[in-house]
Order: structure tokens, then C-alpha cells, then sequence
């Protein structure tokens, strides 16, 4: 039997899938062993042709967006570029984050030359600003390195631009790594989830989308995605209440979105967290 992707919303202009950990968004010459796509599983599921609107990183799960012909994704990621869509993610990060606040720091973007077919090409760093707000916290009575005990926070994050690894980047430079994140985690906090709790995944999740309907003018939509269901010893172990929001609605517009869209434009918000 084919592989059955969970989706939460399809209509005749756009589908909503949940993707799994570990599924690239589509082909990628960075992963060339790679056999499995979003993509593609998508299309032969629903017996038709689908277009990304954007991008998720292969081992972050959650919320992705397709549209069914070409103009319907066009116009969702000129609703990216516009930073017209609200984007919420959650995640398990390393030590207790502050209460709420915001990273507001730049980011290079270095393109392997493998995507580009030459030369590595280094812009200049490019503003970023992450939002988060601290859920939950846990202190396990589990020694790490010089300290007795480890201590962890189930955090809230969204970002407002959309650069390479943005979230991942940005809990690295705030000392604050994602849990699982084998790029830019913690090797000792990675290997204490292997370890204590058998993750062996990237604790970030791509929980919420909020985005008017490329056809439907005036038509706002809340997509929410839940913490995969296999996590749940993880949280219980934590002592968390594991994110269990799943579906869409119909919503009023967003507050931040009333106002006209800003003058400054993102080239990289389809880029994945």
C-alpha cells in the first residue's frame, strides 16, 4: 500500500498536509540518497499535480502547504514575501529560556555550491526576528557535564522572517539549541534524549499557519498541527502536556495583518526554519 500523507484541509485551490520528521519537502542535490518526497507521495495520493507554496527542513514535522495549480501557489508565496502569513512553531530547547521575548539578530546566508552550481555564495547578513514564549519548563535529576541536574524548556516560536535554518540558527545563538538538532544542537543534550528518552528526532514542530485564502478574499484560515501522537512518552516523562490541536478554522483577520502590507520584502520567506 502507498504511504498515505495526514491531510488537514483540501479544497480546489490548495491542500494542507501534517509532514512527518524525516520527509524531504521535494528532490534536493543536497540529499541525493533520498528516495521519499513530500512531493511526490502528495501527488500520487491525491492522483494530481501539487505545487509548494514553501518549505519545511527534512527532520522539522508539522504544517505544509501545496497549492493545486501553479496560481495558487504563486499566490501563497507572494503571501509569504509579504509576510502575510503567521507561522507558529514549538519546540524542546536545552536550559530555561526567559519568560518571553525576541531575537532580533541577522543572518548570513551561505548557499552551498551544490544548490547553486559554483562558488559558494555569501550574501550579507539579512535582518531575522524570532518571537518565543516559554510554555513549560523541566529539571531532570540527570548530572551533565558540570552541572547535577539538566534543565529544559518547551518553548513557542515564530518567526517573522523566513531566512535558511532561521529558529535553529537563532536557539544556537542564544544558547538555547533545539533538542535533536545534529546540525546546530548540543551533542551532550542529544545524546541525554537518546539516551533516557529514545528520541532520536529534531523537537521542532510547525504547529500553526494563519493565511487568508488565495481565492477567497477576506477568508482567513487557522491550520494547527498537533505534536506527533509517538512523542507522548517523551511529554509524560517531561511532565508537559503535549500540543494536541488539529484541524482548521475559519478566522477573523489577524490584527497584524489589518494594516497594509510593509515595504520591506523577504526573499528568503519560503525558506524552512
Amino acid at each position: 500500500m502507498n504511504e498515505q500523507l495526514d491531510i488537514l484541509y483540501l479544497d480546489d485551490d490548495i491542500v494542507v498536509i501534517d509532514k512527518p520528521s524525516g520527509l524531504l519537502v521535494h528532490r534536493s542535490p543536497i540529499d541525493r540518497r533520498e528516495r521519499r518526497f513530500a512531493l511526490q507521495l502528495l501527488r500520487d495520493q491525491l492522483g494530481q499535480r501539487v505545487y509548494p507554496a514553501h518549505r519545511l527542513d527534512k527532520p522539522t514535522s508539522g504544517l505544509l502547504v501545496f497549492g493545486l495549480h501553479s496560481d495558487a501557489a504563486s499566490r501563497l508565496q507572494q503571501q509569504f514575501r509579504d509576510r502575510r502569513i503567521s507561522k507558529t512553531y514549538h519546540a524542546v530547547v536545552r536550559g530555561y529560556l526567559d519568560d518571553a521575548g525576541r531575537i532580533d539578530s541577522p543572518l548570513s546566508d551561505k548557499r552551498e555550491a551544490i544548490e547553486k552550481g559554483g562558488s559558494d555564495q555569501v550574501r550579507p547578513p539579512q535582518s531575522a526576528l524570532t518571537e518565543f514564549r516559554t510554555v513549560d519548563r523541566v529539571e531532570l535529576p540527570i548530572p551533565l557535564g558540570r552541572y547535577s541536574s539538566s534543565r529544559y524548556s518547551w518553548v513557542e516560536l515564530k518567526p517573522h522572517t523566513g531566512r535558511k535554518h532561521q529558529l535553529r540558527r537563532h536557539m544556537k545563538q542564544s544558547a538555547h539549541h533545539i533538542i535533536g538538532d545534529t546540525r546546530y544542537g548540543d551533542g551532550k543534550h542529544n545524546q541525554l534524549f537518546r539516551d533516557q528518552f529514545d528520541n532520536r528526532r529534531l523537537l521542532l514542530f510547525a504547529t500553526q499557519l494563519c493565511f487568508e485564502h488565495p481565492f477567497e478574499t477576506g477568508r482567513w484560515l487557522q491550520l494547527d498541527a498537533r505534536v506527533p501522537a509517538e512523542l507522548q512518552p517523551l511529554f509524560d516523562a517531561l511532565s508537559w502536556s503535549r500540543l494536541d490541536r488539529h484541524g482548521v478554522s475559519d478566522i477573523d483577520p489577524p490584527e497584524q495583518f489589518l494594516a497594509e502590507p510593509s515595504e520591506e520584502r523577504s526573499s528568503d520567506i519560503g525558506n524552512s526554519p
